[in-house]
Order: C-alpha cells, then sequence, then structure tokens
C-alpha cells in the first residue's frame, strides 16, 4: 500500500488491484481476440475467471497453468494469472505474467497499467514509473491512472512530482475522497498549506468528516495557527471519538501548554481506551508536566506494562526524579525488566542506574551504588560514545570523593556532548575544589551560557515532545 503519510489513516488504494474491474471488463473481448477459434480454451479461461472472481485461486492457478502450456502467448491468460498470483502474495512470480501481456497487447492500458503496480510492488521504481507514464501516454485522463501515478511518487517521497498527477486527478473526478485526501496531505507535506486548507474546505462541503478535520488540525498546526488547529482537532474527536482523534486533541493541548483541558481530555481517553499505549503515555506527560510526579509514574508504569518491549514510555518515566519511596521501587522494578528484556541498550542500563540511585536509602546506599557504577559502565561498554553516562559516571566518582577519576569524566562528557551543560559546570565545581579556580570559572561560566540557550529551547522541545509517541516501537531514543 503506497501512503504519504504514518501520522494519520490515508484512504489510498492497492495499485496491484486498482485496474481489475477494468480488465475484467475486457477480459472477455481479449480472450476472444487472442485464443484459438476452438471452445474449449475461452471456456477454460471463464472457469479461471469465476474461480478467481470467487477467490477461489488455487484452482484457477491450476486451470490457467494448463492453458498457458498450450498458449503461452495467451493475452488474457498471462494477464489473469498474473493477477491470480498478486492475490495470493507471489507479486515477484506474477511479473513475467504481467510482462508477457503487455508485450502481447502494447497498447492495452490495462495491461500497462497492472505490469506498473507490479513493478512498483517488488521494487523496480524505476520501470514501474516508466510503465506508469506509458499507460498514461495511451490514457491522460484516466483518473486511476493520475491517482495512481500521483500515489507511487508519494509512496517514493518525491511529493512535488506527486502533486500535478494527484491535482489532475481531482479535476478529473471532482468529488474523490480519497484521491482529495491525498492531494491535500501532499500538498501539506509541500507546505502549501492554503491549497491544501482550500481543499480540504472543498471536500467538507461535499462529505463532512472527522478525518478532514483532522488533517485540516494538522494543517493549522503546521502553519502555527494553533488556536484553529485545536479547535479543528477538538470537532474531530468529538464527531468521531476513535483513540486516534482523541489522543491528538490532547496532544495539540499538550504542545501548547493548556494543561488543564489536556488533563481532563486524555483522562477520559484513557477511561475509554485504558490498553492505550500512547493514551496512557499522553497522560503521564500531561500530569508530569503539572508537577503531579506520582501519578505520572503510575500512568507511565501502566503503559510500560501495556508493552514492556517498546522503549519509548522509559526515556518520559527516566525524566522524573522527585517520587515517593514506593513509586522508586515501582520505577527501578520496571528499569530491571527492560534491561532483562533488551540487555544490548544501552540506554536500558542507563536509566536502570539512575532509578536506583534515586531511590538509594542510607541502608542500601553503599550496595546500590556499587550497582549503579556497575551498570553505568557496561552501558559505556555497550556504547564508549554515550556522554550522558560519562557525565553521570563523573558524578558517581565525585561522591565518592574521586575527584580526579571525576575530572576525566566530565572532559570525556565534553569531548562527546559539547553543549552538555551540567558536564561543564561539574568540571568546574571539580577544578575549583581541586585549586584550579582560573579553569574553573570558565567552566561555569560556559555552563551558565549553555543553560540559557537551553532555557530559550525549551518551548520548542516541549512542543515537539510528542512526537517521540508518533515513533514506531524501537524508534529513536529522543536523547540519543
Amino acid at each position: 500500500m503506497f501512503l504519504i503519510s504514518k501520522t494519520r489513516a490515508h484512504r489510498f488504494s492497492v495499485l496491484c488491484c486498482c485496474f481489475l474491474s477494468l480488465w475484467l471488463a475486457s477480459a472477455g473481448r481479449s480472450a476472444a481476440q487472442v485464443a484459438s477459434t476452438r471452445s474449449d480454451p475461452e471456456q477454460i479461461l471463464q472457469a479461471a475467471e469465476s474461480h478467481y472472481e470467487k477467490q477461489e485461486y488455487g484452482e484457477a492457478k491450476r486451470l490457467l497453468g494448463d492453458l498457458l502450456n498450450r498458449f503461452p502467448r495467451n493475452y488474457a491468460a498471462n494477464e489473469l494469472m498474473g493477477l491470480v498470483l498478486t492475490a495470493q502474495g507471489q507479486d515477484a512470480a506474477a511479473t513475467v505474467f504481467f510482462k508477457t501481456a503487455a508485450q502481447m497487447n502494447p497498447s492495452s492500458v490495462e495491461a500497462r497499467a497492472n505490469l506498473a503496480a507490479n513493478l512498483a510492488q517488488v521494487g523496480q521504481n524505476g520501470l514501474a514509473e516508466e510503465e506508469f507514464r506509458k499507460a498514461l501516454r495511451l490514457d491522460p485522463k484516466n483518473y486511476d491512472l493520475n491517482h495512481n501515478l500521483g500515489e507511487f511518487y508519494a509512496r517514493l517521497g518525491q511529493i512535488t512530482k506527486a502533486i500535478p498527477y494527484l491535482q489532475e486527478a481531482q479535476r478529473i473526478s471532482p468529488t474523490s475522497y480519497s484521491n482529495g485526501y491525498d492531494l491535500a496531505v501532499a500538498e501539506m507535506q509541500a507546505n502549501l498549506l492554503e491549497e491544501a486548507e482550500n481543499q480540504i474546505r472543498t471536500m467538507i462541503k461535499v462529505q463532512d468528516t472527522a478525518e478532514l478535520h483532522g488533517l485540516l488540525g494538522s494543517v493549522y498546526e503546521k502553519g502555527s495557527n494553533f488556536l484553529a488547529a485545536e479547535r479543528e482537532l477538538q470537532q474531530a474527536a468529538q464527531m468521531d471519538s476513535t483513540e486516534e482523534n482523541i489522543f491528538e486533541w490532547g496532544a495539540e493541548l499538550i504542545r501548547h501548554r493548556t494543561l488543564d483541558p489536556a488533563l481532563q481530555v486524555l483522562s477520559e481517553g484513557v477511561k475509554k481506551y485504558p490498553a492505550s499505549w500512547r493514551m496512557q503515555t499522553g497522560l503521564g506527560v500531561t500530569l508530569y508536566m503539572l508537577s503531579y510526579n506520582d501519578l505520572a509514574v503510575q500512568a507511565f508504569c501502566r503503559a510500560i506494562d501495556i508493552d514492556p518491549a517498546d522503549s519509548r514510555p522509559y526515556f518520559f518515566l527516566a525524566k522524573i526524579y522527585n517520587v515517593s519511596a514506593a513509586q522508586a521501587q515501582q520505577v527501578s522494578a520496571r528499569f530491571e525488566r527492560y534491561v532483562q528484556i533488551q540487555p544490548r541498550d544501552p540506554w536500558a542500563r542507563y536509566y536502570y542506574a539512575l532509578s536506583l540511585w534515586r531511590s538509594a536509602g542510607k541502608e542500601t546506599a553503599t550496595t546500590n551504588l556499587a550497582k549503579v557504577e556497575a551498570l553505568l559502565r557496561s552501558a559505556l561498554e555497550l556504547n564508549p560514545s554515550f556522554a550522558e553516562a560519562h557525565l553521570q559516571l563523573g558524578i558517581l566518582q565525585s561522591e565518592k570523593g574521586n575527584n580526579s577519576e571525576a575530572v576525566r569524566e566530565y572532559q570525556r562528557a565534553i569531548e562527546l556532548a559539547p553543549s552538555l551543560a551540567d558536564a561543564h559546570y561539574r568540571l568546574g565545581q571539580a577544578l575549583v575544589r581541586m585549586g584550579n579556580k582560573e579553569r574553573g570559572n570558565e567552566e561555569l561560566k560556559i555552563s551558565v551560557e549553555l543553560h540559557s540557550r537551553q532555557v530559550a529551547e525549551d518551548d520548542e522541545k516541549g512542543r515537539q515532545i510528542l512526537k517521540f509517541i508518533y515513533t514506531e516501537p524501537g524508534g529513536v531514543n529522543p536523547k540519543r
């Protein structure tokens, strides 16, 4: 399936089947033109077509195989065999039959289109583009060809190439919902925001759907029209209270620090969809931003328990420092399990180390700190360039009174991440304690400058934070 965006459910067709109805309408005529005058080849082809329509692909394939053994250059038999194999998921095997059909009938739009679709399915994009263009030259006003060529380019990320074909398809069929939606998404991705808005509003007049209001909200969000974005996403959620619509409304409120309404929306979302990973995570983010740390921990822990192998909730959970002792134990237990699930992930060990460190009481401090150090060192074995782990190891060495070793770790962290403000601050403190006040004060000055920049960037980071939730499981950690 060729998709323009991963963030919403688009109504695109599968190219390999897009011309099936056209072919079936002409299959009998094609068979009559190229088959033998004997009645049995025509009857066999009709029987195979009947089995295909009933999704009895094995029997259709058997009949077509027998027929092609006798008439290997039969256009209709090759075309139908290609469709049968495609329906069985055997795209690579289907290619030879679609190619033969196109060679037998080079002026057939259906043959060219089906071959193009097949080549796209098997990743031969250059050849697929060539066949699409050949088909379009044969029938430039064909809606399906224009739509699917636009969709083909969009799948390749060539949005500027996709838009003219999607626009032409829309001119041919102005009320087409699927093409109109695809066109609006492409225009939004190309930053043609006014065109995208106009396209969506035109479609809403014909078919007013929650999906269109959600897309219009995304267009407004991209254009920094945040109030309008929130209004459209709210309308989408009220028209159709799907998990996605409720979450996107809540996420929009979070991005713009409208936290009390976000809390209300996502709390209702969690009640409606208690097994939703991202709803629980969004609620946790809201609670964390409102400083309800214990409640945020509970939400993140529920998200982790829904899918313990997913890396994303751990990122948010690791940001919470001030939690009760009971909550700290729950947090450490989740990170310990995460290390067991992902033993080769240095971030898993890093997070577990920090959770143990924060929860260490007087009775367990020595034992925990030894384990913390072991976890940090094992994280560095997995990734020697892990600047944050070097910083934390330096802090740990400083607490143990090993100032020289702490300085080495801070310096290594700065080498790997020069903008890491805390590393400069800790290095400055350590140097002052060791008597090197001039150099220490220089590092402290650098840390103040870096912290100022960091504060200036916080709003933008806050606006982007929930984008992490949209990434696929196992996606890149925002800190990496």
